[in-house]
Order: C-alpha cells, then sequence, then structure tokens
C-alpha cells in the first residue's frame, strides 16, 4: 500500500484491513446491449480474489488515483474484490457523455456480466456517492438477487431535479458541476478547475446566462444549455427520474446523508417510500455534514462493511436503530425508529412587529416591515448547502449578512429550556412585492448567548403574482438541532442567496436569455390576517 493510501485509510478510521497485498485487473471491457464497451477495473486480492463479495462501483470521475485509494483500495483490503466501471463516455468508455441519461440501460447491462464472469462469487453491493448512488437507484428495482444491498451516499432518486425546479433554480452547483465534467479529462484538471474557480464564480453574473459556460470555458456546452432551457416539469428529463422505482426496490439499503448535503431532500423522500413500503433490513444515517465532507466517507465506508458485506456473507448486519440522526447544537448521535421520528408536532412562530418572533403570541394588526431587492446587488448566498470550489459549505456566522439592508430577521426572546427540532420545516410567509416576480428565501438560525447567528436550514421560493398579496409556502432543508436553553431562535427573509440560487431578474423573462434587472420593494405581512410564521417539528 502507498504512503497517500495508507494516509487516506487513517483519516477514514477504518477498521484493520484483512490483507494489503492487493493486484488490478486494468481496462476489462464491459459490452452494452448497443455495441458500445465500457472500460472497468478489478480490485482484488493477490490471493484468493475470485470468489469474494463484489462491490460494484460505477462512476463518471475516472477510475484511477483518488478513486482507487480512497474507494476500491480500502475495500478490496477488507473482503470485497471491487470492479470500478467508467460510465458511458467517461475516461476510455465509449462515448459519448451525457450526464444522467444511460444509467439505467448500461447498469442493468453491467450488472449481467459480472455475475456471468468465472469470479463472481455470486454476491455483491452496489456502491458510492453522488453521481454513484443515483447509478444505484436507476436499476435497484431491477436488481438480479446476487444484489444482496445498496449503499447510496448523499444521492436520490431524481439526481439534480431539486436544482431545476420552475419555482427555484440552483444555479451555483449543476453549472459548476457542468464546467467540472467538461474539462474533466484534462492533464491536471483538478489543479486547474481550483485555480479556475473564481472564473466560474465570475461567470455566474453573465448576462443572459446562456452565454456563461461561453465565460467560464470559451465554449457552450450541451448540459448547460440544457438546465437553462428546461426546468423539472418538462418531459426533457423524464428518463433521468426514478422516483417512481423506489417503491418497487427488494434491495436492502442502507442510505448516508449530511444535513448540508444538496441531495438531502430527495434522499428522505427515498428512504420514506422504503420505509413505507415495510421494506427491511433499511438503515439512514445523516450527519452534520455538506456534500463533500470528511465525516462522510468513513460512515460509508462503516455502512459497506457492517450491513453490505455482512448481507453478502448470509449474516445480519449488527443490530442497530434504523435511523441514527446527528443532532447538532446537542452535537451527538442519536437513535430513532423512523424519519421523520415520532413525536415531534408542528409547532408555529408566529413574525411579530419590531422583529420579534413568537410560539405563543399570534400576531398583531401592524404594517409590513420592507427592504429593496436589487439583483445587481443580489443577497449573497453564506454557508448553508453548497458544493462549490472555494466556498464554505454548513454552519457559519451569519453577521454580516443579516447586516444587510436587504436581509429581515424576526428573533424569539431568550429561551428557558432547550427545544429540540427534528424533521421537516416549512415557513408560511405573506408577501408582496412591487412587481410581480420576486423570491422569498427563508432562513432558520440559532443565535447563542454571545449574540453569534448560525445558519442552520434554509429554503426558496419563487413568485409569479407577488404583486397581489400572496402566501409563499417555503420549504426549507430537514434538519435535527437543539436549540439550547439562553439561546435565541431567529428567521431570517430575504429575496435570494446568489449564486446558490439564480437571482431574479424580476422580469419573468426565462432565466436562459434574461438580461434586464429589475429592483423591487418587498413588503413582509405579520398581522391578524396575515400571519406569517415558520413551522418547527418540535418535541
Amino acid at each position: 500500500m502507498n504512503l497517500g493510501s495508507h494516509i487516506v485509510q487513517r483519516a477514514l478510521r477504518l477498521p484493520p484491513p484483512v490483507t494489503r497485498n492487493l493486484t488490478v485487473e486494468r481496462d476489462l471491457r464491459v459490452p452494452m446491449r448497443d455495441g458500445a464497451v465500457l472500460l472497468a477495473d478489478r480490485w482484488i486480492p493477490k490471493s484468493g480474489g475470485d470468489g469474494l463479495p463484489t462491490a460494484l462501483v460505477r462512476i463518471p470521475y475516472g477510475r484511477a488515483g483518488l478513486v482507487g485509494n480512497q474507494m476500491a483500495r480500502p475495500l478490496a483490503e477488507r473482503g470485497f474484490q471491487v470492479l470500478v466501471q467508467s460510465t458511458r463516455g467517461t475516461f476510455g468508455s465509449d462515448g459519448p457523455f451525457d450526464p444522467l441519461r444511460r444509467e439505467r440501460e448500461d447498469g442493468l447491462d453491467t450488472l449481467d456480466w459480472v455475475i456471468e464472469q468465472p469470479w463472481f462469487g455470486d454476491s455483491m453491493i452496489l456502491y458510492g456517492p453522488s453521481y454513484l448512488g443515483f447509478v444505484q437507484w436507476a436499476v435497484a428495482d431491477s436488481a438480479p438477487p446476487q444484489v444482496k444491498a445498496m449503499i447510496p451516499v448523499v444521492s436520490e432518486s431524481a439526481l439534480t431535479l431539486e436544482f431545476l425546479r420552475a419555482d427555484g433554480f440552483s444555479l451555483e452547483t449543476p453549472f459548476g458541476w457542468a464546467v467540472q465534467v467538461a474539462r474533466q479529462e484534462r492533464k491536471f484538471a483538478m489543479p486547474r478547475a481550483m485555480l479556475g474557480a473564481k472564473k466560474v464564480r465570475r461567470a455566474l453574473h453573465t448576462l443572459p446566462l446562456n452565454q456563461a459556460d461561453t465565460a467560464a470555458m470559451g465554449y457552450r456546452y450541451d448540459y448547460v444549455q440544457n438546465i437553462l432551457e428546461h426546468d423539472d416539469t418538462t418531459p426533457f428529463w423524464k428518463g433521468l427520474d426514478h422516483r417512481h422505482r423506489v417503491a418497487d426496490i427488494d434491495v436492502p439499503v442502507s442510505s448516508v446523508g449530511g444535513w448540508y448535503d444538496i441531495f438531502l431532500p430527495g434522499q428522505l423522500r427515498d428512504h420514506r417510500v422504503l420505509q413505507e413500503a415495510g421494506r427491511t433490513p433499511l438503515r439512514l444515517t445523516v450527519g452534520p455534514w455538506g456534500h463533500t465532507s470528511m465525516g462522510v466517507g468513513p460512515a460509508a465506508f462503516g455502512e459497506a462493511l457492517d450491513f453490505g458485506l455482512a448481507l453478502c456473507r448470509g449474516e445480519q448486519p449488527a443490530e442497530r436503530a434504523p435511523v441514527r440522526l446527528y443532532v447538532m447544537g446537542q452535537e451527538k448521535w442519536r437513535d430513532f425508529p423512523s424519519w421523520p421520528p415520532p413525536g415531534y408536532e408542528p409547532r408555529r412562530l408566529h413574525l411579530q412587529p419590531d422583529g420579534g418572533l413568537s410560539p405563543d403570541t399570534p400576531p398583531t394588526d401592524s404594517p409590513p416591515d420592507t427592504y429593496r431587492y436589487d439583483p445587481t446587488d443580489p443577497t449573497p448566498a453564506v454557508g448553508g448547502v453548497r458544493m462549490a470550489f472555494g466556498v464554505k459549505t454548513g454552519r457559519v456566522d451569519n453577521t454580516a449578512l443579516e447586516a444587510r439592508p436587504d436581509v429581515l430577521t424576526y428573533t424569539t426572546p431568550v429561551l428557558d429550556e432547550d427545544v429540540e427540532v427534528i424533521g421537516e420545516v416549512i415557513a408560511e410567509i405573506f408577501v408582496r412585492s412591487s412587481i410581480p416576480h420576486a423570491d422569498v428565501f427563508v432562513r432558520l438560525c440559532d443565535v447563542d448567548d454571545s449574540g453569534r447567528s448560525t445558519n442552520i436550514c434554509d429554503g426558496l421560493t419563487r413568485l409569479t403574482h407577488a404583486d397581489h398579496t400572496t402566501r409563499a409556502t417555503v420549504q426549507l432543508w430537514p434538519t435535527a438541532y437543539r436549540f439550547k436553553r439562553g439561546h435565541r431562535i431567529r428567521v431570517q427573509i430575504s429575496s435570494g442567496a446568489f449564486p446558490r440560487y439564480n437571482r431574479n431578474p424580476g422580469t419573468g423573462e426565462p432565466r436562459a436569455t434574461a438580461t434586464t434587472l429589475r429592483a423591487a420593494d418587498q413588503h413582509i405581512l405579520h398581522d391578524l390576517a396575515h400571519p406569517s410564521a415558520i413551522i418547527l417539528p418540535t418535541r
């Protein structure tokens, strides 16, 4: 084992290896139904590799380097043989690469090929994060009985569609990912991507947006044009949406996610579908992580070994609760019987005059609060659910953000007891704008005894008739958080979080071709007729 791999595995806190003496069979040719050939590498112990349970990893990002040392090697040293396959159109596999589009057909063909190989030992798991998890959801309802478990990590069955919502386009993540994969096979791709991160961020300001890929890379890229032209409601993405397959999945699933992960809402939706269908064994683990946080890896490997390898061997996984959540604020792992956990009831905290927030007092007659939103100086995204080079994710200090004139805050008095919030968070905000087109961004924060405000979860929705008083229902990210006695609960309201969400130009023009930016005066109502509130699942 090389030194770099040794350091990675120590950081992952993995159990001791069974062997460190591995060999890699490279560029195995896996035929597809249409004649295309996808390449794969097989990681095995030098002695006794045939017949071991197989971990199948299908990946569009290449098979060498960190992929081998961080994913294949640790599993191959601890009881698996590992097949790492480059998806269609990437790193030697026949193409072209049309993101997400062919993963069901190619995945099923790959499964058929694996179980016919003389080295296959009659059991396998599907494994991997993000895109590598999506390819699992794409095939799991039709997986052969030799697939004993799937371990999708920070992933879901309708990958990217949350970004492309008609009522809230998440710009930063799909654009940054598109730039990454468009140039990933160039020499020194990763260092170049990190060095070019500022250029990519500048490109997000481009108008019209359909010129942003040219600003970032010097040419147009089909995937960027597609995400700008087609929102989640259009038939264009139908073949990439596997949500309808989840209820028919019989494969045992252990899903690993993060409270600040870009795919968390969909991942919890998938788990709940399986839970309601009575599928067992079924596990869910959610930690205090973003999409690329270091803690995700150890949790995923733990599930591959404890859950996946046990099932491959015909054994029962170690006893644990079906749902294991990291409760932030308390900073402790806790076990629950289901998602969402039982016993947490919705509690309305009403917006009050003078920046108050109260669970007990209904709003009184009072004038609305106002602010001006200017898309030429858009309210910035700060921490939270992010995935971009050089950008901090998760919990951060919101002091500077809350000092902006385009951000309103509403805060409870000091808490005289702990308040625990676990589950889905929703805000109902009555808003009126000076123009029809406006966004409502809502963020839940914890204010400590020193006055520091830290973000917990948030969400955005877009309105198209905002010049009339409208109740905006904003679905925030799910969470598990304990507000401590002596702290305060705060709600932020603004009209954006750029570039996580695309700025609303205020004109109603299509997002791909909009060129005019129009400022607006926003009014947030909180009176008896318009009881704006955030709804927290509390116990």
